[in-house]
């Protein structure tokens, strides 16, 4: 019998809405809303990708993610950090690693990203990079906003980002987090 390669998953229920997590050969490669419009087609593409199938079991990646979100989401610490695998073109990998030094509480443009990237006409490229990225928080693309400070496009929605900048705005009162397991679904 051939060995086929494995993604690991597993639901996370955060204040802003239902996370899923995917790790492969111990690294993080998918942390995306799961009613965004593009999951199942995202996590298709991983499969695809990393020539693999799926199955519902927590890994020590998945664990660390899922102990650091709670973290975050309590306001207890503002960054999250695992071993990352990105699946995408090197140009979206450029992108997104430039998302990890964008400042907790902090937004840049769209604009200003590619500008930081040495690509000053790619602002159109740069916003669809990452409209891309499936590392949601730990790839912290909510911090990236429209001219004006305009919420332009997230995966989990105009309303997780909102949550999201106001989570991160330490003059804001966030009632206390307490995530919850999600049933099995077999």
């Amino acid at each position: 019998m051939e060995k086929h390669n494995i993604i690991n998953y597993q639901y996370y229920t955060s204040p802003c809405g239902e996370l899923v997590l995917y790790s492969f050969n111990g690294r993080l490669c998918m942390c995306n809303w799961e009613d965004s419009h593009d999951q199942s087609s995202a996590s298709l593409a991983l499969r695809r990708e990393l020539k693999a199938d799926f199955e519902q079991k927590p890994t020590a990646v998945i664990l660390e993610a899922r102990r650091q979100l709670t973290a975050y989401f309590r306001r207890k610490s503002e960054t999250l950090k695992v071993p990352l695998l990105l699946v995408g073109t090197e140009f979206q990998k450029r992108v997104w690693k430039s998302l990890t030094k964008i400042p907790y509480g902090k937004t840049i443009t769209y604009g200003d990203l590619a500008r930081e990237l040495g690509v000053p006409t790619a602002t159109r490229a740069v916003a669809k990079a990452c409209s891309e990225n499936i590392l949601s928080l730990f790839l912290p693309c909510h911090r990236v906003v429209g001219k004006n400070g305009q919420l332009q496009g997230y995966s989990g929605g105009l309303d997780v980002k909102r949550f999201l900048l106001d989570l991160e705005d330490n003059t804001l009162f966030m009632p206390e987090f307490t995530p919850q397991e999600k049933e099995n679904e077999s």
